[in-house]
């Protein structure tokens, strides 16, 4: 059998480089080799790899966090150069990056969420004004980032100035939300045209919230697969994690995170289209327990790359 040349894309510009690199490693170390020549393709933090090896490479499997990777521009070089690429085009990618676009298009299709309010550098930024509407405590996030990186849990003035401060260093655009509190669940979803949820998975964060040290430096967290919820609340948050993967247009994989009041209500909280596959990562983790081990999903992800390139190329390109 021939082997599929399989490009593997990762590192980049974003502030989520070193997070890419553990899971290009994982990625690497899973898929078999008996069915894939893979080649390993590292963009450097000033954006720079050879494009010449996208000529040698069947498919690409960008493993890459963050802007300049999960924000669609990626995606756009490689749909114009004409190779099929794992997970979602370059709409779907765009807006599930960009967390106030996210979060319009989910109030749009009638999604339970949280208040949010959007600012930009120049902007009237008023403490005061923020914990009327929101109330305390409040997040302050970057409106582009993952991994949590440059994200801040306020509740007094002093705090909040320092964390507008740090999210305005990853982004221009930053996005203030109201606290929900309540359990934080996780749900895979895998499929272009029909996708499917995994079943629901739980981070309980030792630390005061789920941050990028609590990710992946302190060990500052606890994983239930599946979560200890209710039936009827396990199928809601799997209908909803479908309905968030469809409504921004996604395809291939995306996890999505949702918290859970003690009241049982469910709030949508975002996206991931190109989500974490480090060894302690959710994505493949939340598939294993829904007996689809991790070398079974990442064949199914190129598949389904394949899949809508064919797809694709049917349509036609000219008028004439």
């Amino acid at each position: 059998m021939k082997k599929i040349r399989l490009g593997v894309l990762f590192g980049g510009k974003s502030a989520e480089h070193e997070v890419s690199i553990s899971s290009a490693r994982n990625i690497i170390k899973a898929l078999d080799a008996d069915k894939y020549k893979i080649t390993p393709i590292k963009i450097n933090k000033n954006g720079k790899f050879d494009l010449e090896i996208l000529r040698n490479v069947d498919v690409v499997f960008p493993v890459l966090h963050g802007p300049f990777g999960e924000d669609g521009s990626v995606q756009g070089l490689l749909k114009v150069a004409g190779v099929p690429y794992v997970g979602a085009g370059v709409l779907g990618s765009a807006v599930g990056m960009d967390k106030e676009i996210m979060k319009r298009l989910f109030r749009g299709a009638g999604l339970p969420i949280g208040k949010f309010v959007v600012k930009r550098p120049g902007e009237k930024i008023s403490f005061q004004e923020l914990k009327e509407a929101l109330k305390l405590p409040m997040f302050i996030k970057p409106a582009n980032m993952g991994s949590s990186v440059g994200v801040s849990k306020v509740r007094t003035e002093s705090e909040f100035q320092r964390a507008v401060k740090e999210a305005f260093k990853f982004d221009n655009k930053i996005i203030i939300e109201e606290f929900i509190k309540g359990r934080e669940m996780e749900c895979a979803v895998l499929g272009n045209d029909r996708p499917k949820a995994s079943k629901v998975g739980e981070i309980i964060a030792n630390q005061e919230f789920y941050s990028y040290n609590a990710k992946y430096i302190d060990d500052g967290y606890q994983i239930e697969i599946p979560a200890k919820i209710d039936k009827k609340t396990s199928q809601q948050i799997r209908e909803l994690a479908v309905k968030v993967f469809q409504v921004l247009n996604c395809e291939g994989m995306g996890r999505v995170d949702f918290f859970v009041t003690k009241a049982g209500k469910v709030f949508v909280n975002e996206i991931n289209t190109i989500p974490g596959f480090t060894n302690i990562s959710m994505y493949p983790k939340l598939w294993e327990a829904s007996s689809l081990p991790q070398a079974k999903l990442l064949d199914r992800l190129i598949e389904l790359a394949i899949e809508r390139f064919e797809k694709e190329k049917k349509l036609k390109t000219s008028y004439l």
